[in-house]
């Protein structure tokens, strides 16, 4: 059986091409340092922590074939989405990335599949680029952060993005950038803004899907949730606590742990008794594999970590690395 990772993730060549010609990309440029150095953009500054951050599609290959992934879900590093660009530059970035990943998926059909990238600050320009990327790149959804400049996805003015997603299959996968989280100002240590303060933003993009009435909105929406949604399912109880307490103008028809299985979960949870707990609640039929590549060691790879569970039975194994994949993406 194959094995199919959603969660991998691309540095566009584009960008390395201008940081070789000594050219910004979109607005970030590239500063000199150990390893690969930093890329700073809207006033942020992304490490580059691993050489795998420069790897060609070939050298790629190899590596997907020394941890035994059979396919790659592509999706953009997070910190280079370009919601903060004007809109011509954040279109052109969208395209920039999304023809390169779908070129990737085209040159090797069997090894990759990709999600797009779009300009959300306009989301009429998202709708447009999305319809490209499905209906003419061949792309199977889009990457998205857990909030747009600030904004949350419950406001009114994205709903018919997800309108226009549900009527197109498209996936939409949720992924927070680790520089843009509240723990970056109130705990600047530990790198508790990537190790707490990105599934904490998982959580809350979740919560606000469901108590913001998208879900019910578009019963059919392809969702999936980076890191096992952070502690979404573990706080479950406490959200519909909340929802009771609503005036019942205020809340969705039914309360939140009604809808947590409408969603799908990547086995990023960095612990067996995490992932266990997370089948347990959305079902083994609602979680994927996930690797966070290429940020992520795993012993002795993602699929690898899956397959040596003792408390994940085969079957389970087996819709988790591959079937649930396959049926959502229909690869």
């Amino acid at each position: 059986m194959r094995t199919i990772d959603m969660h991998a993730h691309v540095i566009p060549r584009s960008l390395w091409n201008a940081v070789d010609a000594g050219k910004d990309w979109y607005g970030f440029r590239h500063e000199p340092g150990a390893g690969l150095g930093n890329i700073m953009g809207c006033g942020k500054r992304t490490t580059l922590p691993t050489p795998k951050m420069r790897y060609t599609p070939e050298e790629r290959l190899k590596d997907m074939d020394a941890q035994g992934t059979d396919v790659q879900v592509l999706s953009p590093h997070t910190p280079f989405m370009g919601y903060h660009l004007d809109l011509a530059q954040g279109r052109a970035l969208a395209r920039d990335v999304n023809t390169e990943i779908a070129g990737m998926a085209r040159e090797w059909p069997t090894r990759f599949a990709g999600l797009a990238t779009l300009p959300m600050q306009d989301v009429k320009a998202a709708i447009d680029e999305l319809e490209y990327a499905v209906t003419h790149l061949g792309l199977k959804g889009a990457e998205l952060d857990t909030q747009v400049n600030g904004e949350q996805w419950d406001e009114p003015k994205y709903l018919p993005f997800f309108k226009a997603a549900e009527q197109m299959g498209a996936v939409l996968f949720f992924h927070p950038q680790p520089q843009n989280n509240f723990l970056m100002d109130r705990v600047p240590r530990y790198r508790l803004f990537n190790s707490l303060g990105v599934i904490l933003d998982d959580a809350i993009v979740a919560a606000v899907l469901i108590c913001g009435g998208v879900l019910e909105a578009c019963p059919d929406l392809k969702v999936c949730i980076a890191h096992g949604g952070g502690p979404t399912c573990y706080a479950m109880g406490r959200l519909d606590r909340g929802w009771e307490g609503l005036p019942v103008d205020q809340r969705t028809p039914h309360p939140p742990s009604a809808y947590q299985r409408r969603m799908y979960y990547d086995t990023v949870t960095g612990d067996e008794r995490a992932l266990r707990f997370l089948v347990d609640s959305v079902g083994s039929d609602r979680v994927v594999l996930g690797s966070d590549w290429p940020f992520v060691d795993f012993d002795p790879s993602p699929s690898g970590w899956v397959q040596n569970m003792k408390s994940i039975t085969q079957d389970e194994k087996d819709l988790i690395l591959c079937k649930n994949l396959e049926s959502l993406l229909k690869l």
